[in-house]
């Protein structure tokens, strides 16, 4: 059987790493640009799961990587901004703040789960150890 702590344990670094990059999102989400490919955009890591092959089960959870949104960036005409283009164009993010808050809501939640479950596991295998002892 999978450790269940460090099962709980790689799914809380897996949803830290998920609320730092939200949080690095929400930093840039006002940020321009003065071309189009310079604008910030939006990132979301990728998780993937970790099984043994041999038992042939979970035994934990890794980021496979951080992708970037395809959505496309906003443009707008300010020809007064310092960093507009030769035609007065600015690009901005394309940072959903909204979306943002929910996944931040979404990581936040997942990681108090599973510091429950590491809580709850280690509390259960003391107790078991308290057992053999007597």
């Amino acid at each position: 059987m999978a450790n269940p702590l460090s099962v709980a344990a790689s799914a809380m670094n897996a949803q830290m790493l998920r609320l730092n990059t939200v949080a690095s999102n929400m930093a840039n989400a006002d940020t321009v640009s003065g071309t189009e490919e310079g604008a910030y955009r939006s990132r979301q890591p990728v998780f993937a799961t970790i099984m043994d092959q041999q038992q042939r089960e979970v035994v934990g959870v890794a980021v496979s990587g951080i992708v970037e949104s395809d959505a496309p960036v906003t443009k707008r005409y300010e020809p007064g901004h310092p960093q507009a283009d030769a035609d007065g164009y600015i690009y901005s993010s394309n940072v959903n703040t909204m979306e943002e808050m929910a996944n931040m809501m979404s990581a936040s939640r997942a990681y108090q789960n599973n510091a429950e479950v590491f809580s709850t596991t280690k509390t259960l295998m003391l107790r078991a150890l308290q057992l053999g002892q007597q």
